[in-house]
């Protein structure tokens, strides 16, 4: 457990929060989520496709409202931030990074730092000193563009980004699904490494039970929307649910975790 990680405070808290498309009942994506996350802690959102993680974490950052129930951000409701303010302090990581690819490197992990008004060489400071920290050398891989890099250099290229700015708080949504399964091992060992290291708040979504397990200072594991399990990495096989089960028995699969 990363020995930063605050339990008396929550950096983000789901109360009774339910979502739906279009305020239609029959089609409720979320139903009745409660929990904290503290500050410092890596909660991994573990569940089939179409369980409601990837709306959870859009409902972090605004990109999505409640139907019902509230989303606190640093003791501060969603809905009484500012939209941009509230996403330029949240870092944000997808599947294949989503650079730019028009950007050179520094410029994609320059973004938010350029956008909230620094300097020229306090931004190339940052993205040199971000890149050293995702592993990749300033001097080979910051004039390049996204299309001369490897699927790992670009999700580090996006890891780097979603850090520049020193965001209190990290969304990741799948970001290493897309690799082989070599590169995803290695991207997530070094990635633990580096969450243990940097203290962050962190919301990681997966339906590749390894990755939790690895990650996750709790996992939360969500089916059709419902919030079914929610335990410590060693406590969690020992959970008596069916999901639970259907999910332990992944591990007994391919070493690359569930398709």
């Amino acid at each position: 457990m990363n020995a930063k990680i605050r339990p008396d405070r929550a950096a983000l808290t789901f109360s009774s929060v339910s979502y739906r498309i279009n305020d239609i009942a029959a089609r409720e994506i979320l139903k009745d989520v409660s929990f904290a996350v503290a500050e410092g802690e890596t909660v991994v959102l573990l569940g089939r496709s179409g369980s409601g993680k990837t709306t959870l974490l859009r409902l972090v950052n605004r990109m999505l409202r409640p139907s019902s129930g509230h989303v606190v951000v640093r003791d501060r409701p969603t809905s009484d931030w500012d939209a941009i303010e509230l996403r330029r302090g949240i870092g944000y990581v997808i599947q294949d990074a989503g650079l730019f690819p028009h950007f050179t490197v520094a410029q994609n992990v320059g973004l938010v730092p350029g956008l909230l008004g620094w300097d020229a060489d306090r931004i190339a400071a940052r993205s040199n000193e971000m890149l050293q920290l995702v592993g990749l050398d300033p001097a080979e891989f910051r004039n390049r563009r996204p299309r001369e890099l490897s699927g790992g250099q670009r999700q580090r290229v996006g890891v780097a980004r979603a850090l520049a700015a020193d965001p209190p708080i990290l969304l990741m949504d799948e970001p290493f699904g897309a690799l082989d399964p070599v590169t995803r091992s290695e991207l997530q060992r070094e990635f633990a490494a580096l969450a243990r290291r940097l203290g962050k708040t962190i919301v990681f979504v997966t339906h590749d039970l390894r990755e939790a397990m690895l990650l996750a200072s709790r996992i939360i594991l969500l089916q059709e929307g419902r919030m079914v399990a929610v335990a410590a990495p060693r406590e969690f096989l020992r959970v008596d649910h069916p999901e639970v089960h259907a999910f332990a028995a992944t591990l007994d699969g391919a070493a690359g975790g569930p398709a």
